[in-house]
């Protein structure tokens, strides 16, 4: 068996990653290798999929990389898995820029039919509209004179529905609008995905544990599995060829004439931000071991060391306590270490957060007060190399722009540089801080951007 499909909605918080979820357990539960992706850069989604699949997912995403890529990643992944699952961003058609970076862009990439969750609730009869249009919107041509090009909406699975007879009228309204009717999800508020700032807690996991089978358990009973995979069967991924060495951008900070450096990543409940596609880039490039900040207390030998984003706010007690762990990562700063620290590894290299004492490489406090989302696109240049990659969070840094922060900064010998813009080319004022051979900041880059 070889099966395919993108999960897409018409607008966000329709239900797409519990259908998902439920999705990817009931087909491994069916003895099925089932491959899970994510688009756009959400690393919250895909540790969800994760957990239901038994399979690392990974992100496919428009706007930080190429057409090209996105297809070798799906390839690369999926050729060993009878079935892949691609759950979408927003809504179907929702990018950057139009449709530019939407789910639709990437289901027309890899040519792989689109399964549509729709929201039933205080609506009957009138999803017959909304589908037809789906099914029948066209993208505009590649080039003037082209072809329109349309997404394959393979059908549809409803999202909280009331009743038996609300899922009648729904079943009747696809009917009407020639679109396939695979069954639906009733409304049910233990399946609402908890709040999306979450650790991975032996607790927090044991709660999604119990809502991923939920909903599995639901898809088995009110899907049909048997009619949707045999309407998107494919044929058989053909194994991919090996991608050509991704040159390794100078922005990371790897050292140069060292052929397999000592990669360490942190990798524990406070940080746990990963895209897949990088960590398959630094496996390339060097030598790659994890360690934890939470509890390990040495810091081990290594060439070049990545702090990624995660809840460090959230662990601000425990990372505080290992003192050990902390100073170690400041003498090896100090000392001229390599380090590429991003959003909640960026704080965590701060004097503090909140009250709790950090590492103390850069002379900045990150608060929760106030807490607001930082949210978008971000791209620069940075030594002729185009980067891309995406900033989210709810912290920010206590008197950033004010000209003590400044002043205390230069006193430490560190450089702020300023040349971030948005997807739309717009500045935005996120800083990139460099110390030594540290460089750290609020946003999430996406390696091969940096490597045309």
């Amino acid at each position: 068996m070889n099966c395919e499909f993108l999960i897409a909605a018409a607008t966000s918080n329709t239900g797409k990653t519990t259908l998902t979820m439920g999705l990817l357990r009931a087909l491994r539960n069916r003895g099925l290798t089932v491959q899970p992706y994510k688009c756009g850069p959400d690393y919250i989604d895909t540790m969800f999929h994760g957990q239901a699949a038994g399979r690392d997912s990974v992100n496919l995403d428009g706007f930080m990389s190429s057409a090209s890529h996105v297809k070798q990643l799906y390839a690369q992944h999926g050729h060993t898995a009878d079935v892949c699952v691609v759950e979408g961003v927003m809504g179907l058609y929702d990018g950057f820029d139009r449709w530019h970076g939407s789910s639709a862009e990437v289901a027309l990439w890899l040519d792989i039919p689109v399964l549509l969750v729709v929201s039933a609730q205080s609506v009957a009869y009138s999803v017959a509209p909304l589908i037809y249009g789906f099914r029948h919107f066209a993208l505009p041509p590649v080039q003037e004179g082209g072809e329109e090009r349309r997404v394959r909406v393979a059908g549809v699975v409803f999202n909280k529905v009331a009743s038996p007879r609300h899922y009648d009228m729904l079943r009747q309204a696809c009917e009407d609008a020639g679109v396939t009717c695979y069954g639906y999800l009733m409304r049910n508020s233990a399946f609402d995905v908890p709040g999306r700032h979450l650790g991975l807690t032996i607790t927090e996991q044991e709660r999604m544990e119990h809502l991923i089978s939920q909903v599995a358990d639901e898809v088995e009973a009110h899907v049909d599995l048997d009619r949707l995979l045999a309407d998107v069967s494919a044929e058989q991924h053909p194994v991919p060829s090996v991608p050509a060495s991704m040159p390794c951008p100078s922005f990371l900070g790897l050292p140069v004439g060292c052929p397999r450096p000592r990669i360490l990543v942190a990798r524990d409940e406070a940080f746990n931000f990963l895209y897949r596609a990088n960590l398959d880039a630094l496996s390339a490039w060097g030598d790659v071991q994890f360690f934890s900040p939470l509890h390990d207390i040495q810091l081990p030998p290594c060439d070049w060391l990545y702090l990624p984003g995660g809840y460090p706010e959230l662990f601000a007690e425990p990372l505080a306590a290992n003192r050990a762990m902390r100073e170690a990562i400041r003498a090896y700063a100090e000392a001229g270490g390599r380090i590429f620290a991003e959003c909640g590894g960026f704080m965590y290299l701060c004097r503090s957060v909140g009250s709790a004492p950090m590492c103390g490489v850069l002379p900045l406090v990150a608060t929760m007060d106030g807490a607001r989302l930082h949210l978008g696109y971000r791209q620069m240049e940075w030594g002729g190399e185009p980067w891309r990659g995406h900033e989210f969070h709810y912290s920010s840094i206590v008197d950033e722009n004010a000209e003590s922060t400044l002043q205390s900064l230069r006193e430490a010998g560190v450089e702020v540089v300023r040349n971030q813009h948005s997807a739309s080319g717009k500045p935005v004022d996120t800083p990139i801080y460099k110390f030594k051979n540290v460089i750290a900041g609020y946003t999430h880059w996406y390696y091969e951007s940096g490597s045309k």
